[in-house]
């Protein structure tokens, strides 16, 4: 009996795979058209986050490729709501239904991350300090690691926990300032606001600077 029922659970999951493989597919393919065409209202992603999605280090855009699917639709979600702030993206993201940014989400989180990190010019004493914050914290500033929350190799944690090894430093310098000054709010129980508060202008080009130093590390989907 258990012999009978384990076979035919086996070939009930094996054949709803094969229903959900052409929709898997299909969404798959509307999230590459927007990311690399665009759509009405929309301009294509690709034409700031690159054509792989490596992002624009000189600029400050972001590193789609490898981030969790699901953060990137809930980020999307919260500049079109306006809970994070940010006018450049806000219209496109408005722009966007639920589906087409669960779509491009989920094409983006598919994509291999660049191997070479963004990097740049950082004297040595200023990554030492960044890579102490980063794995040690500073406790008597009331600071965590955020290896703590980030995972070990800053690859990211589930929804909840972007990956930020190999972002662009500039970028999450903004990051943190748009979380000191309350244009971004949409963390977890204000965990990020109340960390970046404590950061001064120093640590926090310290640690960003160091996890821009990092070769970028996929965020696992499957959470």
């Amino acid at each position: 009996m258990h012999g009978r029922c384990g076979f035919t659970c086996g070939l009930f999951g094996f054949s709803l795979l094969i229903l959900l493989m052409p929709t898997m597919g299909a969404a798959n393919e509307a999230g590459k058209k927007l990311a690399q065409q665009g759509g009405e209202g929309v301009q294509a992603c690709s034409s700031c986050h690159g054509a792989q999605g490596g992002g624009n280090a000189a600029a400050g855009w972001p590193r789609l490729a490898g981030l969790n699917a699901d953060y990137m639709a809930q980020q999307l979600t919260a500049m079109a709501d306006g809970t994070r702030s940010n006018p450049i993206m806000a219209p496109i993201a408005s722009a966007l239904s639920e589906q087409q940014r669960g779509d491009v989400a989920e094409y983006f989180a598919s994509l291999k991350p660049p191997t070479m990190a963004p990097g740049g010019e950082v004297d040595q004493k200023t990554l030492h300090r960044g890579e102490t914050l980063a794995q040690r914290g500073d406790w008597q500033q009331g600071i965590p690691a955020c290896t703590s929350c980030h995972g070990l190799q800053g690859q990211g944690v589930g929804v909840a926990f972007p990956s930020i090894a190999g972002q662009p430093a500039m970028y999450l310098q903004n990051q943190i300032k748009a979380w000191q000054s309350g244009s971004r709010h949409n963390d977890p129980n204000g965990l990020m606001a109340s960390v970046a508060k404590r950061l001064s202008d120093e640590d926090s080009q310290a640690v960003t600077a160091w996890f821009a130093s990092l070769p970028a590390k996929p965020s696992n989907n499957d959470q």
